[in-house]
């Protein structure tokens, strides 16, 4: 079997949560890894693009009223996404460490590893 074949298999075969944590994981990573070369400013940039996007996605999301999730949680969802914005431009400019971006994006997905109650 392919490798697409394979992931193709597995993005069908996950649940949303699963998908979420997928997600995050890699952006996390791409967070990690240019935190490690910070001197490459395209992998800098392209690691905060890629997780804005990803948290401007989730806002967007908790902002419908088709959301599931509690009142609370949708809108500090929706705060944290625009600390994000705010805080990777300021890493963009070299004013700040990619560290409390990867911080949170851990604490997120230490959330999504938890298996809601039956």
């Amino acid at each position: 079997m392919s490798l697409q074949a394979y992931q193709k298999t597995q993005r069908q075969s996950e649940s949303p949560r699963d998908a979420e944590y997928r997600l995050f994981g890699q952006v996390t990573h791409a967070l990690i890894e240019a935190n490690k070369t910070r001197a490459d400013f395209k992998k800098l940039v392209d690691a905060l693009d890629w997780n804005r996007r990803l948290w401007s996605t989730l806002a967007v999301d908790c902002a419908g009223s088709a959301n599931q999730l509690p009142p609370n949680v949708r809108a500090q969802i929706i705060s944290l996404s625009i600390w994000v914005s705010r805080f990777s431009s300021e890493v963009a400019k070299n004013r700040g460490s990619l560290e409390p971006l990867i911080d949170v994006n851990r604490a997120i997905m230490a959330g999504l590893s938890q298996r809601p109650a039956a």
